[in-house]
């Protein structure tokens, strides 16, 4: 995984890996999320991994578009 660079300050997010159809995303709290293609939609995916390679927006762009269409959730 790839340490969030969190320019805002404010993220909750930790990390992230990215892959072809999908990107996990490890929050502070220690949660991970799994966001595929077939769960929150080929559009997002893309658009979260350019927010992770930018270190910011990834947090509030997941709270308010794609928080629940989540693939996978653990710990």
């Amino acid at each position: 995984m790839e340490r969030y660079k969190n320019l805002s300050g404010k993220s909750n997010i930790y990390a992230y890996q990215i892959d072809d159809e999908s990107i996990i995303i490890l929050f502070n709290d220690g949660w991970f999320y799994s966001y595929s293609s077939m769960s929150a939609g080929f559009a997002n995916v893309n658009q979260m991994k350019i927010l992770a390679n930018n270190g910011f927006g990834l947090n509030s762009f997941i709270m308010t578009k794609v928080k629940k269409l989540y693939e996978r959730k653990w710990r």
